[in-house]
């Protein structure tokens, strides 16, 4: 997918996250943000290539929009025990994240935004690049 192209809505459906050059990149971070702004709360998936990427990419968006840093699900796998493409769920309504093994995924991180107060703001946005909030 070509950099000019890439917003919010064009990301629905992709297997995977395209790799955005950097003007790209700031352009569809401030597409998001507001979108973000309106929801109370999220769900967070990242697709990876490891687990040590897809906790990366969490504690990189957790870091850019201010949030508490999730934990663990003490009832999931040890994180070093996963080899292999990963998925990992985060739901900021219980602080916790699990990691498991998934093949043939792609790569890129989902996020739902949610809230009761304004059921409109609801939605998936994603696949959006690993790197998105990256420092």
């Amino acid at each position: 997918m070509a950099d000019a192209s890439v917003s919010l809505d064009s990301l629905r459906g992709l297997r995977t996250a395209p790799q955005l050059d950097a003007a790209a990149t700031e352009e569809l971070r401030a597409a998001l943000l507001p979108r973000l702004q309106r929801c109370e709360w999220f769900t967070v998936g990242v697709m990876a290539p490891s687990a040590e990427a897809a906790v990366q990419a969490l504690r990189a968006l957790e870091g850019a929009l201010g949030w508490d840093a999730h934990e663990l699900d003490p009832a999931g796998e040890a994180l070093a025990s996963i080899e292999g493409p990963v998925f990992l769920k985060a739901n900021q309504n219980n602080g916790r994240f699990l990691v498991r093994r998934e093949s043939g995924l792609g790569q890129g991180v989902l996020i739902t935004g949610h809230s009761p107060v304004e059921p409109e703001a609801e939605d998936t946005w994603g696949p959006l690049p690993l790197d998105l909030f990256a420092a």
